[in-house]
């Protein structure tokens, strides 16, 4: 029987026999062999090992393959699991996957793991590592396999395979001594994982996260494909807990979130400063680019939500309330069911919906500051990050199906242009297509996605696919921007909606005069305000540039004598709409200018008797050593100018 590989380059080659991938590996040359990882079958991932039973596309995976990191993290975790079992012996091991920059695993451990434990388990992957031992695939009997872990003391491996659905194939992999249950692929032997890994921490972790099993200890870790790489993301870890959003709106006194208002936010006065200042920077944006804004109600029937899909398809993350609507004609009681909204598309329909709506008033561009509320699990909020309660930048295009291309990619631009004024230049569009779970046909998603196709070539941008992000509507391009540090924030969307005009009978007249349902975008410039304040926080270190701070400018007295003259400069600088204030303390001028500094004030005007005496202020600039001296009319013209926000 001969087998045929084809291989990426197109060309093939043909075996006696199955082979494995690293036959195939070893046919095209050694130093490839050598850095095989694991092969791509007709695109699945599989072991280097693995016999190749028909004829295939195959795709050798190296160290620079995408799909390696996830390999050797995945590979990680097992190590990981394999020394601490050779630690502690009576230690159950249960789940152990990759995650995004890691891997963890949950252990079964009557005594609690310690910091320094993690150094001893580390030291013993180490050791583990460098026994390169081979990492073979096995094939078990469903019955067997659970009576093995039984009588090795696993119970959890013995659920999970009891649990798997009749005719599943139960593979184990073998590494040494250790034996663990995993559908792999996996690495071919445990040198190929390298030294670049580090545990990180620990925490509890529910079996199967559910609060009715038992408490499992977890471990988590990090893997990368080299020591630079680690040592790179261990910088930005430091550097990313200097700029915690949490402790910096603390340290600025700018919000904070209680038990009493689980994931909703308290502005402080500075705080809320920043928010308004972003908010209002939008609302201008919204203004040149022709949106009109509307307001919508916080709480609607459950009719309308039932209308538009989400009570089918978002209900679990609804806030809802039933409402005694007192005695009706016939006097029964009358109760409806009402749900907070969690975004604002079905009202904004409704607004396009009253009326006669006219092709000639199309493209309408309809935005809304609305506040939404989605329940999320407390164990997923973070700060600004993640919350229940929030501000959404959004708005809805309502366009002829003709309008749409040139919508979507102006939205698009709108987006790229506000990052970059708010100081973020790397940017990644990401076309997320339709989901598992949605509403509408084949071809309306077909139509949607290719829309959104074309409107990145408008644009004049590249896209990469995420199949199966989408959202149950309908397609969206999402826009990651990267912050200072190199992490990644997905905010921006623009999404393609024929769905929601139809169910919610949205119509317009065109101009043979007949009823068309318009296109629908939906789109959102920054997502949620309380989000992408958490954002630009931790961007600028709390270190915002001017137009943002939410205190631009502080005058400070070196003595007594001056504070007349620093009155008049604080009245000066507010009345050119510059947020001033005065320290007029008995205090040192250099306590003054460390707790302002503390404070990331951009600029403080120095005044003492000789600059009161001349009409003059010296200016500290936040972060330098050099100051300027001059008139005062001068430096207030000069920071209005640099107070003045984009556009």
């Amino acid at each position: 029987m001969s087998i045929i590989i084809r291989l990426p380059d197109g060309s093939e080659r043909p075996f006696d026999a199955p082979p494995s991938g690293l036959d195939v590996a070893q046919s095209i040359g050694a130093g490839l062999a050598k850095a095989a990882l694991a092969v791509k079958v007709n695109g699945e991932l599989r072991d280097l090992t693995r016999p190749i039973e028909q004829d295939a596309d195959l795709e050798i995976i190296t160290p620079k393959s995408p799909e390696a990191l996830e390999l050797l993290r995945h590979d990680a975790a097992h190590v990981m699991a394999e020394a601490v079992q050779e630690l502690w012996p009576d230690t159950q091991v249960t789940i152990g996957p990759a995650i995004e920059n890691g891997f963890y695993y949950d252990f079964a451990r009557e005594t609690n793991f310690t910091p320094d434990d993690l150094e001893k388990i580390e030291a013993k992957m180490r050791e583990i590592v460098a026994r390169d031992e081979p990492i073979e695939r096995e094939v078990w009997e469903r019955n067997e396999a659970i009576a093995w872990f039984k009588e090795q003391g696993e119970a959890y491996k013995a659920e999970i395979i009891a649990d798997l659905p009749e005719g599943e194939t139960i593979t184990v992999y073998r590494q040494g001594k250790f034996v663990d249950l995993c559908r792999g692929p996996h690495l071919p032997s445990t040198g190929k994982l390298g030294k670049a890994f580090k545990l990180m921490k620990l925490a509890g972790a529910y079996w199967r996260g559910s609060s009715d099993n038992e408490m499992l200890q977890r471990i988590y870790g990090t893997a990368w494909a080299d020591e630079k790489s680690l040592k790179k993301y261990l910088t930005q870890l430091e550097e990313a807990e200097k700029r915690d959003h949490r402790k910096l709106g603390k340290q600025l006194d700018l919000f904070h979130i209680q038990d009493e208002a689980v994931g909703q936010v308290f502005w402080h006065p500075k705080g809320y400063t920043l928010f308004k200042t972003l908010q209002n920077y939008i609302a201008r944006k919204l203004e040149i680019h022709d949106y009109v804004e509307v307001k919508t109600p916080l709480l609607m029937d459950r009719k309308l939500w039932e209308a538009s899909g989400h009570w089918d398809k978002y209900q679990e993350n609804m806030f809802i309330a039933e409402v005694d609507e007192g005695e009706g004609a016939d006097g029964k009681k009358r109760k409806s069911m009402v749900a907070v909204k969690p975004m604002n598309c079905p009202g904004h329909v409704q607004l396009f919906n009253h009326g006669l709506r006219s092709y000639r008033e199309l493209p309408l561009r309809m935005a809304e500051f609305g506040a939404c509320h989605r329940y999320e699990p407390s164990g997923a909020l973070h700060g600004l990050m993640r919350v229940r309660g929030f501000i959404m930048d959004d708005a809805h295009i309502f366009c002829t199906p003709a309008q749409l291309q040139d919508e979507a990619a102006a939205c698009g631009k709108l987006i790229f242009e506000v990052y970059k004024e708010l100081g973020f230049d790397s940017i990644e569009v990401k076309l997320a297509t339709r989901p598992e779970k949605r509403i509408g046909s084949d071809e309306v998603w077909d139509k949607s996605e290719d829309e959104l196709a074309r409107a990145c070539e408008l644009m004049g941008v590249e896209h990469i696919v995420a199949p199966g992000d989408g959202a149950f509507y309908g397609p969206k391009l999402e826009f990651t921007l990267y912050d200072a540090i190199g992490r990644g924030w997905q905010c921006g969307t623009v999404q393609v909606d024929f769905n929601l005009p139809e169910r919610l009978n949205a119509e317009y007249v065109a101009e043979d005069g007949s009823k068309q349902r318009p296109a629908m975008l939906h789109r959102a410039i920054l997502g949620s305000l309380e989000r992408f304040t958490g954002i630009l926080i931790e961007q600028y270190a709390g270190a915002f540039p001017m137009w943002l701070s939410p205190v631009q400018a502080v005058v400070a007295t070196i003595v007594s004598d001056a504070d007349n003259f620093a009155n008049e400069a604080m009245v000066q600088l507010r009345a050119a709409g510059i947020r001033a204030e005065a320290d007029l303390r008995n205090e040192k001028i250099n306590l003054k200018i460390r707790e302002h500094a503390m404070q990331k004030v951009p600029a403080m005007l120095i005044i003492g008797r000789r600059e009161a005496d001349n009409g003059e202020v010296t200016i500290r600039r936040r972060g330098e050593k050099q100051q300027q001296t001059l008139p005062l009319a001068e430096a207030v013209e000069m920071l209005r100018l640099e107070a003045t926000p984009p556009a």
